[in-house]
């Protein structure tokens, strides 16, 4: 399941910093689907290859937001969590199901 995390607060306040997707998103950057890597420099060079599949940046509507996978939860529980608790600490906007939200939204625009 995929979560959206909308940077407007549910009294519709635009969230702030202007750019806490990145540093929401930057420190989970090291959560990523295990792959089998032939060396240390390829490992190495995979990490830094910007932000988490699990967590990522986006702009949707006009706002900052951040698209959370529920599978980080398979790697680290308490990553997955904190996510979802600083979402909710925040009154965040938080839209569950996102994958099929937009498959309605795909449908009804066609």
């Amino acid at each position: 399941m995929k979560y959206l995390i909308k940077g407007v607060t549910t009294s519709g306040a635009v969230f702030r910093p202007s750019d806490w997707t990145d540093r929401l998103c930057s420190v989970f950057a090291q959560f990523r689907p295990t792959t089998h890597l032939r060396s240390i420099n390829e490992a190495h060079n995979h990490k830094m290859q910007g932000y988490s599949t699990y967590v990522m940046p986006a702009f949707v509507d006009g706002v900052r937001s951040v698209i959370l996978d529920s599978r980080l939860g398979d790697i680290e529980t308490l990553a997955l969590e904190f996510v979802l608790n600083f979402a909710r600490d925040n009154d965040l906007t938080v839209i569950e199901n996102y994958e099929e939200v937009l498959q309605v939204e795909e449908t009804q625009a066609a």
